[in-house]
């Protein structure tokens, strides 16, 4: 390490003065006031350097526990809302919950100017140390001019309190012994980070109410600048933020809510570290190399999750990671009373439909939450029976399964021998051990024409009925079980509706529901080139468009609202235009004989009202998305009985041209205040807080 710095008066030998940068007297009295030190971590993205500020929250909670006097201790303290760690002694930031490189802590007094985005970089600790002793030495004795040599051979300069100067030396020391001078381009030296004009945030409420973890799409990029899953859902969760500020802003100062946490969920490195990318480049063609090895990186993630052997290592991963994330937070957050929902982003939320779909709903629970209505439960199932054997044509022997209590369950346990003693005859046994054995089989995997896609209307047990054919042409895997029960499960533009129709699922049950998660958002960008709406399956014969999600800063985008008044006004004139004409063309072609006229007196009396009122017959109707008040629509159980699909209004630029702005659209969520506005909206919705105002056009 080179020597220390070394604190020497200038002489009075000529010298130009320095530049009035800034007018500044030394402190009177020579009065010394300590710096007060701020903490800094180092950024490195793409090989630069960035000293970012800690909150003020977490810097006082780091120099509290620097003070503390256990440097000997390795103190961890967590920072950035419990996702950070620092090792005080070591001086490192280390990520919790996901892998990241360990990055530099400093404790920060004195900055300088950078050369190439004029951000201030600050020196380390020991020279900071130094720089502090020669400023209190020049303000205790009134004596300014100060030359400090830094060990890199660096000159700084104290002119006086408000001016101070770093120097880069021209060269380095020769062969005649020549020292560091003031010479070259001069950087600005500051004392202080009030003095640097650093962006400095306060810090995270220390309340986490809910807890949501994100799982991410194809390939290892998540956005149009190909960031990663991680900075996608810091992004994410600074919007989230900044929207609690602004619209529950009132149960903030109350107290009453903390703040979301989310926590994102990498798979795709577990995929490609299997050595399927060593196979993959044996194959690859060498032509056109960039785009073929995005391809294998990105796309190709679609086709491994259709391979069973590469779809159970998808599913093992990212339900083994939700479940470590939820016992590390867990253990981390011991006081933690709040719910846990799931996000998922294109192939993401497919792979947590398909989780969700095959989780076991806890036979516990359902008791306890059947416990009041044990009649209600017993005559449905009775009804049920009596369904099936209508259907069977054998309707004459329901009073003796009612007699004997038989649901649908009890039912599909009969034996014949359990059918014989009740005393069913041999011909009525056999159709209802067919029909038993028929509907076995297709709860263990039902192929498209079964008895269930034939009859997509018939009554029966409506959790096993739905969880088989919304399961319908999955890819064979174990599913494995997660430790947790989501409150919502959010997809932002998903394939899920495609993905459904192509595996041979025509329609989703209205009183299907996923059976550990009571809610589903499908959330999307018009002009999203992946996503599919959800809601056509469940109610096929009603054409009704989706839910449009309210502007942050409410009602509708301006031109939007411009473009539907547009809309309507030229449909009203041209229904204005076309039954004008038809009236005077009915007028010209009047004959204009008055014999002609008195014998068609009648009939003109009754055709001419017939056609003043054709323009109004045929007259041109407003697109849905005119009409101001959709009528309700019930969308199933699939969220309650609640809206699924909603739609985000695109920004100005984005309606001039849909293709250009289709890959952005697919990527745009993370930055999206609609979407976060509406994900915190329902997830407080369920604690009983609403919004400060309701937005308008949100339900």
């Amino acid at each position: 390490r080179p020597n220390p710095a070394i604190c020497r008066d200038i002489m009075s030998s000529p010298e130009p003065p320095p530049p009035r940068v800034g007018e500044g007297e030394p402190e009177p009295d020579g009065r010394y006031e300590a710096v007060a030190p701020h903490w800094f971590y180092c950024k490195v993205t793409d090989g630069r350097e960035r000293w970012v500020p800690f909150s003020t929250q977490d810097s006082e909670r780091l120099e509290e526990a620097q003070g503390s006097g256990r440097d000997k201790e390795d103190l961890v303290v967590p920072t950035s809302g419990g996702r950070y760690d620092v090792h005080l002694q070591k001086r490192q930031r280390a990520a919790v919950y996901w892998e990241e490189e360990v990055s530099e802590v400093r404790r920060c007094t004195w900055f300088y100017k950078g050369d190439k985005d004029n951000k201030y970089i600050p020196y380390s600790e020991t020279f900071s140390e130094e720089l502090e002793e020669a400023y209190r030495t020049a303000v205790t004795l009134d004596e300014w001019k100060k030359k400090l040599e830094s060990p890199s051979r660096e000159v700084i300069v104290l002119h006086n309190p408000k001016l101070m100067v770093h120097y880069h030396p021209v060269a380095t020391s020769d062969d005649w012994g020549s020292t560091p001078t003031e010479q070259g381009r001069p950087r600005t030296v500051k004392r202080g980070v009030e003095n640097i004009a650093a962006e400095i945030p306060n810090g995270e409420p220390l309340q986490i109410d809910h807890l949501v973890f994100v799982v991410h799409g194809i390939g290892p990029a998540c956005d149009i600048r190909f960031r990663s899953i991680v900075q996608c859902v810091n992004d994410f969760r600074n919007v989230s933020l900044s929207m609690l500020q602004a619209h529950f802003k009132k149960a903030q100062e109350q107290q009453q809510i903390g703040r979301v946490e989310f926590l994102p969920v990498n798979w795709h490195s577990s995929l490609h570290s299997t050595g399927v990318d060593v196979d993959l480049e044996r194959i690859t063609l060498p032509s056109i190399n960039r785009l073929r090895h995005f391809i294998n990186d990105t796309i190709l993630d679609v086709f491994f999750y259709n391979s069973s052997t590469y779809c159970q290592t998808i599913v093992d991963t990212v339900a083994s990671e939700m479940n470590r994330l939820y016992q590390l937070f867990m253990r981390r957050n011991p006081l933690f009373t709040g719910g846990v929902s799931i996000a998922g982003h294109s192939l993401g939320s497919l792979i947590l439909f398909d989780l969700l779909t095959n989780q076991k709903a806890d036979p516990e629970e359902g008791e306890h939450s059947e416990e009041g209505a044990r009649t209600t439960s017993s005559n449905r199932g009775v009804k049920e029976v009596r369904e099936i054997l209508k259907q069977l044509e054998l309707c004459e022997y329901g009073d003796v399964f009612e007699k004997e209590k038989m649901d649908r369950q009890a039912l599909f346990l009969c034996t014949e021998e359990n059918l014989k003693e009740m005393g069913i005859p041999l011909g009525p046994r056999m159709k209802l051990l067919h029909y038993i054995s028929s509907e076995r089989e297709v709860q263990h995997g039902a192929e498209p024409g079964s008895p269930s896609q034939r009859d997509p209307d018939s009554t029966g047990d409506d959790r096993n009925c739905q969880y088989r054919d919304v399961g319908l042409g999955q890819v064979s895997a174990n599913y494995p079980q997660l430790d947790y029960k989501p409150t919502i499960f959010f997809a932002f533009g998903s394939p899920i509706g495609m993905f459904l129709t192509v595996r041979g699922v025509k329609r989703i049950d209205p009183n299907y529901s996923l059976p550990t998660c009571k809610g589903f958002f499908n959330i999307f960008h018009p002009f999203d080139p992946v996503a599919y709406r959800i809601e056509p399956m469940i109610v096929p014969d009603v054409e009704f468009e989706p839910m449009l999600l309210p502007h942050h800063k409410g009602r509708k985008r301006m031109h939007l609202e411009l473009k539907e008044g547009l809309t309507r006004m030229s449909v009203d004139l041209k229904n204005n235009l076309l039954g004008s004409l038809r009236v005077a063309w009915q007028s010209f072609t009047r004959a204009p004989v008055p014999a002609l006229e008195a014998a068609g007196a009648d009939a003109e009396t009754e055709a001419e009202p017939g056609a003043e009122k054709q323009p109004d017959t045929k007259a041109e109707e407003p697109p849905a998305a005119v009409k101001e008040e959709a009528p309700l629509i019930n969308v199933g159980r699939l969220n309650g009985g609640n809206r699924i699909d909603y739609v985000l209004q695109e920004k100005p630029i984005e309606s001039f041209n849909e293709y250009l702005f289709a890959l952005q659209g697919h990527l745009c969520y993370w930055e999206s205040e609609d979407t976060v506005l509406l994900v915190l909206k329902e997830i407080y919705q369920t604690k009983g807080i609403t919004l400060d105002q309701p937005l308008a056009g949100s339900q």
